[in-house]
């Protein structure tokens, strides 16, 4: 188990340090890139280019904000000249009427780079205060929320962010970081402890320090599973509390256990008294309403 969490661990850390930077960069310069093109020309055919002024980002609908270090990003990625003073930082809650930040510099500038920052801002913002809400549910229990691969495609670093400044954490980055057996594999191995020993094999042969989680939909399955070695984690997919509850029980302190399927905010907390370690929730990112913000602008 705390092997288990050991690797997540460093491999989050190593996620948010160069690699997430790089990542960054490059996704600022490509959004840029399909955003502009070869001029901005309302702001080129309307404003003369030496024409100098600030904006806010103002909020206009209570949560948690996020995405506040992108949005600085790209106002520098747009132009280095321009100047940013941040006033609330990621993961703080906010209401309406608040200033999150100001800039100042070229109009054109802060201009071409305004839909980018709040495209990023409110869909990072509405993903934090959604997760937010349902971290609140789970007060008072040693359960965490997590995140799925339910994400927009080439969005998942930043939506996945989004996720840990509103409380929660992120479950697997993608398909290559975790062996996460699910009911299709189970079912095309020919059972679980014939896709565990395959799993296991695989690890050993190509030298691979990634953890192994199996879903498993049933007690017949998890009793097979009790048997395995090499697993580091297990998922109830689609149990009820109670039977949540039973297979904790069971399971003991063999694997890290994890709920899944079909959990919503009405009944996390029934999940997470039963002494489940995670609760999976798709809905922190595929279904989630962007927080209304908006930048406005103001001639110095």
């Amino acid at each position: 188990m705390f092997n288990f969490l050991f690797i997540l661990a460093e491999y989050l850390r190593l996620n948010m340090t160069e690699e997430y930077k790089n990542k960054l960069k490059h996704f600022v310069l490509e959004a840029l890139e399909e955003d502009v093109r070869d001029g901005d020309h309302t702001t080129l055919a309307s404003l003369p280019e030496d024409k100098i002024g600030e904006a806010k980002l103002l909020v206009k609908e209570s949560g948690v904000i996020a995405g506040v270090e992108v949005a600085v990003q790209i106002f520098r990625e747009m132009d280095d000249s321009l100047e940013v003073d941040v006033f609330i930082k990621d993961g703080a809650s906010v209401d309406v009427g608040e200033i999150v930040l100001y800039v100042r510099g070229k109009i054109h500038s802060i201009l071409k780079a305004e839909r980018l920052v709040l495209n990023i801002m409110q869909r990072m913002s509405g993903i934090a205060t959604r997760t937010a809400i349902y971290v609140k549910e789970l007060e008072g229990t040693n359960a965490k929320v997590l995140d799925t691969r339910k994400t927009t495609p080439l969005l998942r670093f930043l939506e996945k962010e989004a996720v840990k400044i509103g409380g929660g954490e992120n479950h697997r980055f993608g398909l290559y970081d975790m062996i996460l057996i699910k009911d299709n594999h189970v079912d095309y191995a020919g059972g679980v402890l014939n896709a565990v020993k395959n799993a296991v094999n695989y690890k050993i042969k190509n030298k691979l320090n990634i953890p192994i989680e199996v879903e498993v939909r049933n007690f017949e399955e998890l009793n097979e599973l009790m048997t395995s070695e090499g697993v580091d984690r297990v998922m109830f997919d689609n149990f009820t509390p109670a039977n949540v509850k039973r297979a904790v029980e069971i399971v003991g302190d063999k694997f890290v256990t994890e709920a899944s399927g079909g959990i919503t905010l009405d009944t996390i907390r029934s999940y997470a008294v039963t002494g489940v370690n995670f609760i999976s929730v798709g809905a922190l990112t595929h279904s989630v309403k962007s927080l209304d913000l908006s930048l406005k602008a103001k001639l110095v």
